[in-house]
């Protein structure tokens, strides 16, 4: 079977498993009943797969799209590992002031690991899948499309195998990522009155009147420095390659994602960014930097024991 055919079907099957989990899942749990924007959700789900097969289209010579049986088995692991550390990270007791629930999410390093070190298309797979029924498990409701947002995370991660030359590419990855990252931090200093719509004063019954905190709004230029750092300092080429890469995944991921809220929710441009986008993408760059690296070392490791 071609790989364009095998790629095709793995979008196929994403997308299918990403409906059924929307159409079970309120079976079990009212929360999870998607509103009347559920067709805009599917339409952005459809958006983002569909990006990422005008990408192969372009890149479609290159083996790191190939699906075999060793990439569904890691797809599999990987959605499963993904989905419930999901849930047991996703809860209330982690949240992160937004205009909506972001919470902190150590498991994101799951599908950044998978894509890096499996390839695109697992990555891909992990993060949407994953955090579609991670969402499922914890029961507080259904985005199809912030997963199709965190497979684009993991997609993005394994796209180092499309490059021949691994420093010339980690250097383009990260001027890239530090001018959007700039950008986004200008976005937030000029919006800081953005609304934190979870915070809560019980004693005087005031409800959203706070404004995003400022490690919120500025956790994407802490994470991207951390990032540069081990670039520029990290002797251990893997570390560097998988935290850059994912670097920018993460940026573009949550990017699309928060991006598309602006038509599903109606949010401003400004509302998306500082509000649901810095915060989500900030944290998560966190984890890339300080806790992908211990995952390449310890996945090094064991390669090395078993002779691989």
């Amino acid at each position: 079977m071609k790989t364009s055919l095998k790629l095709l079907l793995s979008l196929i099957a994403t997308l299918v498993i990403l409906i059924l989990v929307a159409i079970i899942g309120p079976l079990f749990n009212d929360w999870l009943q998607l509103d009347a924007t559920a067709f805009l959700r599917f339409v952005f789900v459809g958006v983002g797969l569909a990006l990422v097969y005008v990408i192969y289209l372009f890149t479609k010579d290159n083996k790191a799209w190939e699906v075999g049986t060793r990439e569904v088995v890691y797809m599999a692991i990987g959605a499963a590992l993904y989905a419930i550390f999901a849930y047991l990270f996703n809860g209330t007791v982690f949240v992160v002031p937004s205009v909506s629930q972001v919470a902190l999410r150590p498991a994101i390093v799951i599908p950044m690991f998978f894509g890096y070190a499996f390839g695109p298309v697992v990555g891909l797979f992990s993060g949407a899948v994953g955090n579609m029924f991670g969402d499922a498990l914890t029961g507080f409701g259904l985005s199809p499309q912030w997963s199709v947002g965190n497979g684009l995370i993991g997609m993005i991660a394994g796209m180092h195998m499309l490059f021949s030359s691994r420093k010339k590419s980690m250097d383009m990855i990260l001027v890239i990522s530090g001018v959007l990252t700039v950008l986004f931090a200008v976005v937030y200093l000029t919006n800081r009155n953005q609304p934190n719509m979870l915070f809560f004063d019980v004693e005087n019954d005031i409800y959203g009147d706070a404004q995003i905190t400022l490690f919120a709004g500025l956790a994407i230029v802490v994470g991207f420095l951390i990032a540069l750092a081990i670039r520029l300092f990290v002797k251990n080429e893997n570390v560097a390659a998988a935290v850059t890469w994912a670097t920018l995944g993460n940026i573009l991921g949550i990017g699309f994602a928060a991006i598309s809220d602006i038509w599903i929710n109606g949010y401003s441009f400004a509302v998306a960014i500082v509000g649901e986008f810095l915060p989500a993408a900030g944290t998560n760059l966190l984890f890339a930097a300080i806790l992908l690296p211990l995952v390449v070392i310890a996945y090094e490791s064991i390669q090395k024991q078993s002779g691989r």
